[in-house]
């Protein structure tokens, strides 16, 4: 089974990715791809895509990663509808959501509790009545 995936190539904390086409079974990291078909820098988001040889590859059944799929659509190289790439943990929160839940408030401080607590239960003061 091929599949189309990122092979990082990028020194650390530099990241920078190639979009190959190997065997899935096959670590991205084994190096000797079947084909590179572009490069991708996340950093700066350019992608070097060859359109019509990752669209080859589709026709002759290889798979796409999420990540690449994802980036495709987004480059309008194929159509359908991004995946979530997530973990199953974490879903993503689609921006309805977030605009129908109000905001939870924040409990008072306990400075702000003594303040507004009445004057009786301030402590009584050092000073002793002289007899």
């Amino acid at each position: 089974m091929l599949t189309i995936r990122f092979q990082r190539i990028g020194r650390k904390n530099d990241p920078a990715f190639r979009i190959i086409v190997s065997e899935k079974a096959r670590s991205p990291k084994a190096g000797n791809p079947l084909e590179i078909l572009g490069s991708y820098d996340p950093i700066t988001k350019d992608a070097i895509i060859k359109e019509d040889r990752v669209k080859h590859w589709i026709a002759q059944g290889a798979e796409l990663s999420g990540t690449v799929n994802n980036l495709l659509i987004s480059k309008k190289v194929i159509e359908g509808k991004k995946v979530n790439v997530l973990s199953k943990k974490h879903p993503p929160v689609k921006e309805e959501e977030k605009k129908e839940t109000p905001p939870v408030a924040a409990p008072a401080s306990t400075k702000a509790r003594q303040a507004e607590a009445p004057a009786e239960t301030e402590p009584p003061s050092a000073e002793t009545p002289a007899s």
